[in-house]
């Protein structure tokens, strides 16, 4: 099979030197059974890869099995990776397969492997050097032939230096590294993908295909496109469905799409979303909470303003507040008396509020909330279940 054989069968569309680059190595390596680690962002199609890999090589015939690492809660992932015996833990009451065993004389892929917790890394890690496995709740290691091959869009090395990631699991997952490029950097590989899922979507919606002017698909390969193709491809159904106007022009495209000056040049953010951690989520939740908080002040001091009480603007400035308890505001009026208004939002009411809204926004879809919130499906799982949502 060569390069274009690969990008028929499974589907590939883009003629980029870079794209082109990472179907070759995958094809080089396919026959041996060395490790491979796929690169690149979130839904630049990383997944294509191991299954190049997998369809060229002397295992074709037996099972190939795809595991998302990251949308595996953390208290079951063992499990789930490497099967345990009946009785290990509450509800196991049978043996079960892992998927190790379940793919033996095949093909595994670990997509997000960044995520793996490090107690299974030192699990993996032991599959890559002996080919053994051990079920949870047993002492026997079991031999399992498997090839892996895993994928991340986590900066290991970064990961490595803050001890979140194995340093020899590392450098044995990165025996080879076939690193995807991200669509921004595939030049007219952009418009090729559009006018392909234009038509797709033209033949499931029935209607004629969405087309742009040429001013338009100048906007379109500015973009900077940070969901990659599967952003792209979400978009093209959109304007398949809401324009009324089949051609589209530069004007109309700027309208549709964020972040667009309008010259049609990208006003790059200063950080991706995807780069939030979970800390400084807690920190807009804080932050949320504090302007919340300085506004309650703020009324509070203007109806009593209204009252015409002219001690109030000697025992309360709306602008500077008292740092020793940012939970209430205490007012003291002539009489003594004390007016106390307490925040309605714990930081745990904060945090769930702003889960349940993004959730809500995207219909329910746990992978686009996680990417929006900055924290792994992982995370978002554990808080769910938290929060009891």
């Amino acid at each position: 099979m060569n390069n274009q054989q690969a990008k028929q069968k499974f589907g590939i569309i883009g003629k980029s030197p870079k794209l082109e680059r990472a179907i070759d190595v995958a094809l080089q390596v396919a026959p041996t059974d060395i490790s491979i680690l796929v690169v690149g962002e979130s839904g630049t199609g990383k997944e294509n890869i191991p299954k190049i890999i997998h369809q060229n090589s002397k295992r074709k015939h037996n099972p190939y099995i795809a595991v998302n690492c990251g949308a595996i809660p953390e208290g079951t992932i063992d499990s789930e990776l490497f099967g345990h015996e009946k009785g290990s833990f509450t509800g196991a009451h049978d043996s079960r397969k892992g998927y190790f065993e379940a793919a033996n004389g095949g093909t595994i892929f670990l997509d997000e492997v960044g995520e793996l917790p490090i107690a299974s890394q030192a699990r993996l890690l032991r599959v890559l050097e002996n080919g053994e496995i051990i079920k949870v709740g047993s002492s026997k290691a079991e031999k399992v032939d498997v090839r892996i091959i895993a994928a991340t869009n986590v900066n290991l090395p970064e990961a490595v230096k803050e001890g979140k990631f194995r340093e020899d699991l590392f450098y044995r997952l990165n025996t080879i590294s076939i690193n995807l490029p991200p669509l921004r950097k595939r030049g007219d590989d952009i418009n090729l993908l559009f006018r392909k899922f234009a038509a797709d979507f033209s033949d499931q919606y029935n209607t004629s295909p969405i087309r742009l002017t040429d001013e338009a698909v100048k906007v379109l390969a500015n973009y900077n496109w940070p969901g990659n193709i599967r952003q792209l491809r979400n978009f093209v159904a959109q304007l398949s469905v809401i324009e009324t106007e089949r051609m589209v022009t530069a004007e109309r495209l700027q309208e549709q799409l964020p972040n667009i000056s309008t010259s049609g040049l990208i006003k790059f953010e200063d950080k991706n979303k995807a780069d939030l951690s979970e800390r400084e989520i807690l920190y807009k939740v804080l932050f949320d909470m504090k302007r919340d908080l300085t506004e309650l002040k703020k009324i509070t001091f203007d109806l009593m303003q209204k009252e015409g009480n002219t001690e109030i603007m000697q025992t309360v400035n709306p602008t500077i507040f008292n740092d020793r308890d940012e939970n209430s505001l205490v007012v003291q009026r002539t009489e003594p008396q004390t007016i106390e208004v307490e925040e309605s939002l714990s930081l745990f009411e904060q945090e769930k509020r702003l889960i349940e809204k993004s959730l809500l926004k995207h219909k329910g879809k746990r992978k686009d909330a996680a990417a929006e919130l900055g924290i792994s499906e992982r995370t978002l799982y554990r808080k769910l279940k938290e929060f009891g949502l």
